[in-house]
């Protein structure tokens, strides 16, 4: 009779819930190999449902594979709420029907998958720029158009000329086609990945701001205006890199 751990081993190469060996294991009335079954059962379901979410997020991108086009890029970004730091924005090009496991909007992945999935995104994808706007330009255009300006930026960067834009609720000035996505980092792979870029490209810039500028949190909050970080500008006061059009850094600039 085969061990427990045998079984283990031989389960773990299924992949499909209809396979008719299922059955021969089934038989076996000892708990652990019923554990086993169970636990391989759960994990396969799971599979099939992250490979489902992951189809449901390409509803975009295969209605332009299905047209002839290949290079869809999906444009992202992050940073529009802080009080500090730049706005981030990322274009990436996946390769045609490329699926990332765990792939969603960043806000949606927990913390300690990002570095992960980033790396995937960066090994697997046909083309990814970074586009960066820091305070002054925010302070100078209003964030909105820095916003637009980092996308521009990160698109104008790309090795591979896109033949079609997925971008999350906006419309950017180029004569590339469009589609402005709703919650595109929730509905679109392409933006998605952006997405996931761009927060792990800002969180690594506001760690790094955060050993220069120390009392802020910054590594913590990424610029947003938690208790730590209200606390640090009133005892340190605005940083180089605080958007001085921002409140409460407008009203303290102002006194």
């Amino acid at each position: 009779m085969a061990t427990i751990k045998d079984i283990k081993a031989q389960l773990a190469q299924f992949t499909d819930l209809t396979d008719p060996r299922w059955a021969e294991f089934e038989a076996d009335e000892r708990a652990g190999v019923q554990t086993a079954i169970k636990q391989r059962r759960s994990a396969i379901l799971k599979e099939i449902q992250e490979d489902e979410r992951l189809e449901t997020m390409l509803v975009y991108e295969k209605a332009l594979y299905e047209i002839g086009l290949e290079f869809v890029a999906g444009i992202d970004e992050v940073g529009r709420g802080p009080l500090a730091g730049p706005v981030v924005a990322a274009a990436v090009i996946l390769p045609k029907g490329c699926k990332i496991r765990h792939l969603n909007d960043s806000k949606k992945i927990p913390k300690a998958k990002h570095q992960a999935i980033y790396e995937e995104v960066m090994e697997r994808a046909v083309a990814v720029r970074i586009g960066v706007m820091d305070n002054h330009i925010i302070d100078r255009v209003n964030i909105y158009e820095a916003t637009k300006l980092a996308m521009l930026e990160a698109l104008g960067k790309l090795d591979q000329q896109p033949q079609h834009l997925l971008i999350d609720a906006m419309t950017l000035d180029t004569p590339i086609p469009q589609t402005s996505v709703i919650k595109g980092d929730a509905n679109s792979l392409s933006i998605a990945a952006a997405s996931i870029v761009a927060k792990v490209t800002r969180d690594q810039m506001m760690a790094d701001y955060d050993r220069q500028f120390p009392g802020y949190g910054f590594a913590k909050n990424v610029g947003y205006g938690t208790v730590e970080h209200l606390q640090g500008l009133a005892k340190h006061g605005v940083t180089p890199i605080h958007r001085r059009t921002f409140e409460p850094i407008k009203s303290m600039i102002l006194k």
